[in-house]
């Protein structure tokens, strides 16, 4: 195996790696916003059901505070991983344009290896 190979192989390794990393921070980011979504149905049904609204009351119910609690610390972790995001995306980019830099370049190595096919075909 050429050296040029193991690195065209390694760059689609990466390529691929990053790719996955991207998804994998698109679906967290979703299920993070679909949760926080669903806390925040859970407390206007909590607000609902008590009658309080207001987080200061002293009779404003603790699970509605957990729970705003919690979607507060997930839309926080929304904020994070979307930057990661970004800098995943940024990362996937600059592989896959190094890997589309490196076949080309390995596609004329083959050729010129093999000989011109016109050549060899009587043409």
């Amino acid at each position: 195996m050429k050296p040029r190979d193991s690195a065209v192989r390694a760059k689609r390794f990466e390529v691929a790696e990053s790719g996955r990393k991207v998804a994998s921070l698109e679906g967290t980011i979703r299920d993070f916003e679909h949760l926080a979504s669903e806390l925040a149905r859970q407390i206007a049904n909590e607000e609902d059901r008590t009658g309080v609204r207001d987080q200061a009351h002293f009779a404003y119910s603790t699970f509605a505070k957990a729970a705003a609690q919690r979607r507060a610390n997930l839309l926080t972790s929304v904020e994070d991983l979307k930057g990661k995001l970004a800098a995943a995306k940024r990362e996937y980019e600059e592989a896959a344009l190094a890997l589309k830099r490196l076949e080309p370049t390995e596609e004329r190595d083959r050729v010129h290896h093999k000989g011109d096919p016109r050549a060899a075909a009587g043409g």
